[in-house]
């Protein structure tokens, strides 16, 4: 998944803990080779290379990766949506060329992005292309589900007091011993040296993911692309924002992150508010480089109470 993932735990025993570690990170690979858009024979390019308006039966993870998917392109009214493979393609190319892609190219691709052109069947489960030529991408979920399914794992294996990190998604357990929880800085916009400015929270059995203009970037003409795709305008984000979302589990944080980023702050805020068990808060600079922060309702709860507070406007 071009991530790197990382497990903390708490177990009785050493080799215990090696055993389920062990089957936690290979139930991460397998889901790297059923998602991952990189691998020719992977299950999600093979659906990709399958024909349009023909059932395809899918294993029980891809189907649910696309079905939730879906819940959240219809929750963000389409800010995710995991057919903007076009307008992702364009901009990984762009970002390797130093080249915007043509005003053609962009229009094709806001053609084929169009999450209503997935039709699930849960009785067969199968997945059915609408649209000639469509093509799925699942960069913007496939880790927060990973790391909930290894965490699921360590489970299995009983171990509950455990944290499952996938780039900037946390799938967080029961909280370490005599802790309340986990503690996770929020790394968006400050520099090296203000280590002691990081907000930190504490987590427990959810799931928490930052999206946003943070590493994966573009600077073309004096303009900054993030790699944040709007399915809208087949472009990344030129706002310098970014996005933590706090959600019940880390497949909807994942999505969400990337979703609300492209909504923006008000239109982003509404939907965690609306969104059960949600919070988010964003953090974006304005012209000026100055950092501006707002919180939906709720998030404080989850910020530990030595950390920096900074009021946005």
């Amino acid at each position: 998944m071009g991530s790197v993932f990382r497990i903390e735990l708490y177990a009785e025993d050493a080799a215990g803990a090696a055993k389920a570690v062990e089957a936690a990170f290979q139930r991460v690979e397998e889901l790297n080779q059923i998602a991952s858009d990189y691998l020719p024979e992977s299950e999600l390019s093979r659906l990709n290379k399958a024909p349009a308006n023909t059932p395809i039966k899918v294993s029980e993870d891809l189907f649910a990766l696309i079905a939730r998917s879906v819940e959240i392109s219809a929750q963000t009214e389409g800010a995710f949506d995991i057919t903007a493979t076009y307008a992702i393609q364009h901009w990984r190319r762009a970002r390797r060329q130093k080249k915007l892609p043509t005003e053609e190219q962009v229009q094709k691709a806001i053609a084929m992005t169009d999450w209503r052109a997935i039709q699930l069947d849960e009785k067969t489960r199968t997945v059915t292309k609408l649209k000639e030529g469509l093509l799925l991408d699942l960069g913007g979920i496939g880790k927060g589900f990973a790391a909930d399914a290894s965490l699921a794992v360590l489970k299995q294996h009983g171990i509950t007091r455990a944290l499952v990190a996938g780039s900037g998604d946390v799938a967080a357990g029961d909280a370490p011993p005599g802790k309340e929880g986990w503690d996770v800085a929020l790394r968006t916009f400050e520099a090296p040296e203000e280590k002691d400015q990081l907000t930190h929270v504490t987590l427990k059995n959810c799931g928490c993911s930052t999206s946003g203009d943070l590493h994966q970037y573009l600077e073309l003409d004096g303009k900054r692309f993030s790699h944040i795709v709007d399915p809208k305008t087949g472009l990344g984000l030129t706002d310098r924002i970014a996005c933590t979302v706090i959600s019940p589990d880390a497949t909807i944080s994942d999505g969400l992150a990337t979703a609300l980023c492209v909504l923006g702050v008000e239109k982003g805020l509404s939907v965690a508010e609306k969104a059960q068990g949600t919070v988010a808060r964003f953090v974006w600079l304005d012209e000026n480089n100055e950092r501006h922060t707002r919180e939906s309702s709720g998030f404080q709860a989850f910020v530990q109470t030595n950390s920096p507070q900074r009021n946005g406007d």
